[in-house]
Order: structure tokens, then sequence, then C-alpha cells
């Protein structure tokens, strides 16, 4: 099991937002979370990442068998876990390239990377400064791509996004979770989808429902998303009761 969630509880601020979330992520893997805006989806993202606003209650999260919850945001990147954020934060003074090169090493190329999500001259521009909603969402590719990571957390990659630019993020997204490959597939992912778009250039494996800070329904992904159209995320709720 590449990652596992036991009993995840959440607070933010003394907030509750999360309760006794279960999740698994085997290798090879790609699993969707879906949920209405403020369900919790991103606070389980974040709580996964270690972010410290995201204090865990009870509950555990392991990756490759460790338990990581006390580790920071900086150890679990370096163990294999990688985040696409909803909303990343402009970085004036720091060129893309250069966040870049320090995510991949100082003997990778970057400039091949860039070009395959389409911004090759963007590496001296300032992280995500004047970028538009596709360009700020590969840019966040680009860095995944360079760091490599075995489990990848992708919050709406969908979101803002245009037709043409969802169509290049979704091959992307496609390459770095190794969709290519038949067997041996090594790399997992968790994504977060509101509307469900980026099932249209990915195949999942297994999707959840989260309402209320608790998954509520799983299942096949495709399925799950046709009662969603249909019911709308009410529909979800009285289900569940």
């Amino acid at each position: 099991m590449m990652l596992e969630i036991q009993n995840l509880h959440v607070e933010v601020a003394g907030k509750p937002v999360l309760f006794g979330v279960e999740l698994s992520l085997p290798a090879g893997e790609t699993h969707v979370l879906f949920g209405r805006n403020g369900s919790g989806k991103t606070s389980l993202l974040m709580s996964i990442m270690g972010f410290e606003d995201y204090r865990i209650t009870k509950g555990s999260i392991s990756y490759r068998g460790k338990e990581i919850s006390r580790l920071g945001p900086d150890e679990r990147a370096a163990l294999g876990i990688g985040i696409m954020f909803q909303r990343p934060p402009t970085i004036r003074g720091l060129p893309l390239g250069q966040l870049v090169q320090l995510c991949a090493g100082p003997d990778v190329g970057v400039a091949e990377m860039a070009a395959q999500v389409g911004l090759a001259g963007f590496l001296e521009r300032d992280v995500n400064l004047g970028f538009s909603g596709g360009e700020i969402k590969r840019s966040e590719l680009l860095q995944l791509l360079a760091q490599d990571p075995e489990v990848v957390l992708l919050d709406e990659p969908e979101s803002g996004v245009d037709l043409e630019n969802i169509g290049l993020i979704g091959e992307a997204i496609k390459g770095l979770l190794q969709k290519e490959k038949r067997r041996q597939r090594e790399k997992s992912g968790l994504i977060i989808t509101h509307t469900g778009h980026i099932l249209n250039y990915l195949e999942a494996d297994r999707g959840y429902v989260m309402c209320d800070g608790r998954i509520t329904c799983t299942g096949n992904p495709r399925e799950l998303l046709e009662d969603i159209q249909e019911m709308g995320y009410g529909g979800c709720l009285r289900c569940e009761r």
C-alpha cells in the first residue's frame, strides 16, 4: 500500500474539518475524490502533505507502511509525496527555471521538461507572476515532473483551465502517473475534482465522495460521477441517510 489513511480527524484553528476519514491508495493506482466546495477535500490533501495549520487530533497517515503524521512537508516531499495546489502562491524574485532546477537536481536539464507542458518560454519569469489559470496549472505540473514523486496529490487540476490547456494538462498528468504502462506501474495519484472533467482525459481506478468532512461513498469513479450529475451532492447526503 502506497498511502493509507486510518480514522483521520483534523482541525484547523480549533475547528474540526475532517471526521474519521479512511482511504487506501495502492501502488500504481489513481483515485479520484469528488465533493462540493467546502466539503473537506483540500483539507485532506493538505493534511496528507503535512501543513502545520492542519492539526491531526486522531488517526494516522502512512506512506509505504511508515507512519508520517509527525513529519513536516519537506520531509514528506523528500520521501516521495508531491502536490499540485489549487491556488499556488506567486513568488516574486524566483525564476520558474531556478525552482524547477532545485526540484530536479543539478544534473537534470529542465528545458525539455518545460517544453512538455508548453512553458519553454517561461523559465526566466518569476513563479506564477502574471500567469493565466492554465499557465499556473502547467507551472505546478512542471514542478511535479521535476520532483518525480511516487504519490501525486492533485487539487482540482481542471479548475480555471480552458479546453486547450486541459488537454495538455491531462496528457502531462497521464505521463506523470505512468498511464502509458500496462504493467508494473508504480506511481499513485489522488485527484480532487469538483466537476469530474479530468476523467475525460484520465482513467481512474476508484472514486470517493466527500461530504461535510467525511467520505460517504466509494466505488467506480465514472458511476459515482453519473450519480452526482443526476442527483447532485445533495443526493449523496440523502443516500447516506
